[in-house]
């Protein structure tokens, strides 16, 4: 998929574990790991905005297009 999902990059950077995340977000760190893994079809606009307010990002730190190789 050409979508990259940059979650574990912020994690990094902030410190901060896929658990304590999910807590500040509200999700499941089940369906954290869906989504930090690229395996989501879709993601809430109210998601990725807990998304950024938790690890203090703007939604292009979590979210980059790369171009498929044919």
């Amino acid at each position: 998929m050409p979508i990259v999902v940059d979650i574990d990059v912020m994690l990094a950077k902030r410190k901060m574990s896929v658990g304590e995340l999910a807590d500040r977000v509200g999700i499941t760190p089940a369906n954290l790991a869906v989504l930090k893994n690229g395996r989501a079809k879709a993601v809430r606009f109210t998601t990725l905005a807990a998304l950024c307010e938790a690890l203090e990002c703007q939604p292009g730190d979590l979210l980059r297009w790369e171009a498929e190789e044919a």
